[in-house]
C-alpha cells in the first residue's frame, strides 16, 4: 500500500533524504524511527503529496505521489504532529466541516462526524469549543479527521507527542484498532517504546538514510543478547572464574571490583543459576540482573550517538518543521 524507491530531497544545500527506501503491504504498520531532523517528516511530505521529490519514486495505494497525486489524496489519511483544526469550532463542527470539504453530502458528513466522537470516546465533548479539549483528546479528534473518508492508509506524524502516559496508552490502543480494522499505517516516532510497542516492522533513518530496517526483534539480535550485569557485597577476584560458564564474552570489572557485566545467551532460569553459582563460591552478591536489548541500544549501535540527539542541520530549519504538515485533503 506503501512503496517508495530512491526517494530524494534537498532544501538548499542540505540533504533532508538522500534515498529512502519503504515497502508497507496492506493492514500493516511501519515505525518510522529517527531523531529531530532525521528526515521523517519530509518522507511523510512526500508520501502524502505536500512536496515533490527531487529523486526517486514513490506510489501509496496504488497511485503514483506526482502524477496521480489526487487519487493518493483521496485514499490518505493524515494526523499531524501539531493539530491543524479549528480551536473555535466544536469537536463536531470540525469532523462535519472536513467531511464537507471532503465531498460528502451534508447529513453523510454529520453521521460520519458523530460515529467518529464515539469511535475515540469524544461524544461528551462533541459540542464543546476545542480550545478547552485536553492535549489527549485534542490528539484524538486530530486522528479521528484524518479518519473522515475512511481512508484505507493512514500517515500518523508522532501522533503521541507532548501526551502524557495514560493518553499515550490510550492513542495506542486506537492505533491498534485501527490496524485490526484493515488500515495501513505509517508511524513516526521519536518514541522508542512507542515503536517497538506498534509496528510489525521499523525503518530507522538517520540523516535522511535508512540505516536498518526489519522487526523489533530483528533488530536487536543486531547487538547481540542480553547482558548480565552483578552487583556484588564487596569485590571478589573469584567472581570472574564463577561467571565465566555462563556468559557469552568477556567480563568487564568495574573500577570498585563490586560491578560486573558480560554479555549472555539468555535462557530460563539463567539468573537464579547465576545466584547458586556465586553463592557455592562463597561470593555474597546484591543484585543479578539480565537486560534484553532495546531499540534504544540498537539505535545507539547503529549511528553512535542517542534518539534524543538530533540530525545535524534538522532543528536549524533544514527540514520543515511538523507544524508544517497539514491535513491532506481531496
Amino acid at each position: 500500500m506503501i512503496q517508495a524507491e530512491g526517494l530524494k530531497k534537498r532544501y538548499g544545500e542540505t540533504v533532508a533524504l538522500a534515498g529512502i527506501d519503504l515497502d508497507v503491504p496492506a493492514g500493516a504498520i511501519l515505525g518510522m524511527l529517527g531523531p529531530n531532523g532525521a528526515g521523517k517528516t519530509t518522507a511523510v511530505r512526500i508520501l502524502t503529496t505536500l512536496a515533490l521529490p527531487d529523486g526517486g519514486h514513490a506510489r501509496v495505494a496504488g497511485f503514483d505521489v506526482v502524477t496521480e497525486a489526487p487519487q493518493v489524496r483521496r485514499n490518505i489519511g493524515v494526523t499531524a504532529q501539531n493539530a491543524t483544526l479549528d480551536e473555535m469550532l466544536t469537536g463536531r463542527q470540525n469532523l462535519v466541516m472536513i467531511g464537507r470539504l471532503s465531498g460528502l453530502h451534508r447529513a453523510d458528513a454529520r453521521n460520519r462526524a458523530l460515529s467518529l466522537l464515539e469511535q475515540f470516546d469524544l461524544a461528551d465533548a462533541g459540542d464543546r469549543v476545542l480550545k478547552g479539549y485536553s492535549g489527549g483528546m485534542r490528539r484524538r479528534l486530530d486522528l479521528a479527521a484524518g479518519l473522515v473518508t475512511h481512508p484505507p492508509v493512514l500517515f500518523l506524524d508522532e501522533p503521541t507527542t507532548g501526551l502524557d502516559p495514560t493518553s499515550r496508552v490510550r492513542m495506542w490502543g486506537v492505533i491498534r484498532e485501527l490496524a485490526a480494522d484493515g488500515v495501513t499505517l505509517l508511524l513516526t516516532t521519536q518514541y522508542l517504546d512507542e515503536a517497538d510497542e506498534l509496528a510489525d516492522r521499523i525503518v530507522v533513518v538517520d540523516h535522511g538514510r535508512v540505516i536498518a530496517a526489519g522487526t523489533a526483534p530483528e533488530l536487536k539480535t543486531k547487538i547481540g543478547g542480553a547482558r548480565l550485569e552483578v552487583t556484588l557485597n564487596a569485590p571478589d577476584p573469584a567472581a570472574v572464574g564463577a561467571l565465566e560458564p555462563y556468559v557469552d564474552g568477556v567480563i568487564q570489572v568495574s573500577h570498585d571490583g563490586r560491578r560486573l557485566r558480560a554479555p549472555v545467551r539468555s535462557g530460563d532460569g539463567l539468573a537464579t543459576t547465576i545466584v547458586r553459582a556465586l553463592d557455592e563460591a562463597g561470593i555474597t552478591v546484591d543484585d543479578v540482573a539480565l537486560h534484553q536489548p532495546s531499540l534504544d541500544d540498537v539505535f545507539f549501535a547503529l549511528t553512535g550517538h542517542p534518539m534524543s540527539e538530533p540530525a545535524s542541520g534538522g532543528e536549524d530549519g533544514a527540514e520543515p518543521s511538523d507544524a508544517e504538515l497539514e491535513v491532506a485533503l481531496p
